[in-house]
């Protein structure tokens, strides 16, 4: 399976890290989603995203997978979170519009089997341990409750949290 520019990142990045510097280790069990997000301006279709998943599943079964092509999210994002959002013209522009700064960070392996990592808003407050809201998309009332559902002072006693402003 070949996803045009594809990474995986979000929560799953930010668990994995946070688990290992700020918690009791990382709890593969706990990942509630492995986001995979990929850009292909060809086919914007909701078709392409479960396909995606389920290629993913079909590879690596039992792994909360969920793929979302970043070139796609406009045709959707005002149904589902209430504002409209712009159409993005790379996988790096949409990974910097993600809900926390700490989860603004993609990774995957290159052909030679070399980690790469994507980080449009740099690393400081993943590897800081620093929960801070993204205003780029996300509003104050949106971040509140992703705060209260995630929970991470209480998930990772290390993490600072910066009050959504």
């Amino acid at each position: 399976m070949r996803l045009p520019d594809a990474w995986v990142g979000a929560g799953v990045v930010r668990d994995l890290v946070w688990g290992e510097l700020y918690g009791s280790g990382f709890q593969p069990s706990a990942v509630r989603d492995i986001d995979v997000a990929y850009f292909d301006p060809d086919d914007l279709s909701r078709e392409r995203d479960d396909r995606a998943t389920r290629e993913l599943w079909a590879a690596w079964p039992d792994q909360p997978w969920e793929a979302k092509n970043q070139a796609a999210v406009h045709t959707w994002y005002e149904a589902k979170f209430g504002n409209a959002a712009e159409p993005l013209g790379s996988v790096a522009e949409a990974i910097a519009t993600w809900p926390e700064t700490a989860t603004t960070v993609g990774v995957r392996l290159d052909g030679s089997g070399e980690i790469q990592v994507l980080a449009p808003l740099g690393l400081d407050d993943l590897m800081g341990g620093v929960w801070r809201r993204n205003p780029r998309r996300v509003s104050v009332e949106r971040s509140l409750e992703r705060l209260a559902r995630h929970r991470p002072a209480d998930r990772w006693p290390g993490v600072r949290v910066v009050p959504p402003i």
